[in-house]
């Protein structure tokens, strides 16, 4: 099993990954397939790292690092809702898609950044990282076999309390 920030870091070329991939994509549907592949990815992300990685750092990390974690995480599951429910023919589709990546290749700069990241402040400050992986890895299984069964989950908010998806 690989530790939290190895299965976290290869989260995250996956979706960068997923990105180029739409960019490139020709026609809708496979724009709109690419597309619910990266809702899918970044929802899971997102869940396991609120529901297991995040607390795990409490009191290691900067607590404003942490705090704007979540804040970054709800703007994304904003634009992942309004993605879902549009489509290629949304004259914003792409728009969103693309504001989208932007605002996760911050995040993943701000989690992965040398010495001052959320990463390396866990990993400094003693968080067990080979612990946390095979937590992060069981939930993730679990919550990506629920979508392969039941299709995406509604999404949940953490920091915007009016704000419907």
């Amino acid at each position: 099993m690989p530790d939290a920030v190895t299965l976290l870091k290869e989260d995250h070329r996956k979706v960068e990954d997923l990105f180029k991939q739409f960019e490139e994509a020709k026609g809708d549907g496979r724009k709109r397939k690419i597309a619910e592949q990266i809702a899918a990815e970044l929802i899971v992300h997102t869940q396991i790292e609120e529901e297991i990685f995040y607390p795990a750092c409490e009191g290691k990390v900067e607590d404003a690092d942490i705090k704007e974690a979540y804040v970054e995480h709800d703007a994304a599951k904003v634009l992942v809702a309004e993605i879902i429910a549009g489509g290629p023919d949304d004259d914003y589709y792409e728009s969103k898609v693309h504001v989208l990546q932007e605002e996760i290749e911050h995040h993943v700069k701000d989690e992965e950044r040398w010495l001052t990241g959320v990463f390396s402040q866990a990993k400094r400050h003693g968080v067990d990282m080979d612990k946390l992986g095979d937590e992060l890895a069981a939930r993730k299984a679990d919550l990506m076999g629920g979508i392969e069964k039941n299709g995406l989950p509604e999404i949940k908010l953490s920091t915007m309390e009016d704000v419907k998806v």
